[in-house]
């Protein structure tokens, strides 16, 4: 997660997949650290489109805003993040399994 005003990540989730209920657990802890922002912008993902997510944010006083399909550009800081990280985290090294990854992402 980026903050858009200030480009600062609060943080990062490493796995193959995010279900909803682990999107709203992470968004949680944020929230609870980070305090709560205004509004959230995703992509169009099952977990960012789903009920759980909806009813999260709508208990937390929290607007959520989708960007449109296939404009992965109304998201252009988080695509620039998600590449930069592969290219200088991900691709650098040569993990076994994700319990090798989230080590060196925890202290980011």
């Amino acid at each position: 997660m980026l903050d858009d005003d200030n480009r600062q990540l609060l943080g990062v989730e490493i796995d193959f997949s995010l279900p909803a209920a682990r999107v709203v657990q992470t968004l949680t802890r944020l929230v609870d650290y980070h305090g709560c922002p205004a509004q959230l912008r995703t992509d169009n993902g099952p977990e960012f489109i789903s009920n759980r997510l909806s009813e999260w944010g709508e208990k937390q006083g929290i607007m959520l805003h989708w960007i449109q399909p296939g404009k992965p550009t109304q998201n252009a800081y988080i695509e620039r993040f998600n590449g930069s990280f592969r290219r200088e985290l991900l691709d650098a090294h040569l993990f076994r399994s994700l319990a090798h990854v989230r080590p060196l992402v925890g202290q980011i």
